[in-house]
């Protein structure tokens, strides 16, 4: 069990308790979030460690390790992750400027970005802790996907892009990770890194039934100012940000089951549009937000 002493990012002493989350997935355990005085991240307190956390992935309704289509909101992600992969591949050839390049995909689940990248020319090498991800990512599209700890040994200047599409919250060794993405990526790349956003409206509204609190397997609650100030401590500064619209909806369903016992249709498309009307003419109000960054001259 880790009992964080100091901010993850910052190490400020200086954070309080904020909210209490249920792991509504898997083990319905009560979780503790603070937040940072200095930065503003929120981290979940008592979480499991690395070697302990796996046990609470492991359940059907947990969709990015399963693939499965059980249910209404599991239908509606393959929907949009249809949509959606194309748009990855497409922003990632617009900000790099490449057709073809080096692509790092930290936490590849069951390889669809990775094989939309592959498909497009990309050599794409993909990380992915769990053991049923990686065999669903070889049964779908044959690929072969390392484990995480492969990535401490890349070479320096090695990747034109690295992408983390909602994994960045999941990852014990924060400060590792963009140590080495400082390393490997080359001085005209780009880090692309998608997390929810606890300042959005629809975070607000439903408070500690926000399914994108996800405890414990989210380590880490990002705001924008929180991202911004982590990716400065490591030399890197913010490009752009871009909206993820389709997250609000989607996680609107799955709040509303939490709060009431049921998905409600009418009460997520309300809450979620709301949430993408408060974020329509700032990206940083989004319920989720895609963070692109390049290294600071």
């Amino acid at each position: 069990m880790i009992y964080y002493e100091a901010c993850p990012a910052c190490a400020s002493k200086r954070f309080s308790p904020v909210i209490k989350a249920i792991d509504h997935t898997v083990s319905k355990e009560v979780y503790e979030i603070c937040e940072c005085s200095d930065c503003s991240l929120r981290f979940t307190q008592a979480v499991p460690g690395i070697n302990e956390i796996g046990k609470y992935y492991q359940s059907n309704a947990y969709i990015s390790h399963s693939d499965t289509k059980e249910g209404l909101v599991n239908t509606m992600y393959h929907w949009v992750r249809k949509f959606t992969l194309r748009q990855k591949q497409k922003l990632i050839t617009r900000i790099t400027g490449l057709k073809r390049g080096k692509l790092l995909d930290i936490g590849a689940g069951t390889g669809a970005f990775t094989h939309v990248m592959q498909q497009a020319g990309w050599e794409v090498k993909g990380l992915e802790p769990d053991a049923t991800a990686r065999a669903q990512a070889f049964k779908n599209y044959g690929i072969a996907l390392a484990l995480p700890d492969e990535l401490y040994s890349l070479n320096n200047d090695s990747m034109n892009a690295i992408t983390m599409w909602h994994v960045l919250e999941h990852v014990h060794d924060l400060k590792g990770y963009w140590e080495v993405f400082a390393k490997i990526l080359v001085k005209e790349g780009r880090l692309i890194i998608a997390v929810p956003n606890y300042t959005s409206y629809d975070a607000g509204h439903y408070g500690e039934y926000w399914a994108a609190y996800d405890v414990p397997r989210h380590l880490y609650h990002f705001s924008p100012s929180s991202m911004e100030k982590l990716g400065k401590l490591y030399g890197f500064e913010i490009e752009s940000i871009k909206p993820m619209w389709f997250d609000a909806v989607y996680v609107s369903l799955l709040s509303e089951q939490y709060k009431k016992g049921k998905s409600s249709i009418i009460a997520a498309l309300w809450h979620g549009l709301r949430s993408n009307a408060s974020a329509l003419f700032n990206a940083q109000a989004c319920s989720s937000v895609i963070y692109v960054f390049k290294k600071s001259s």
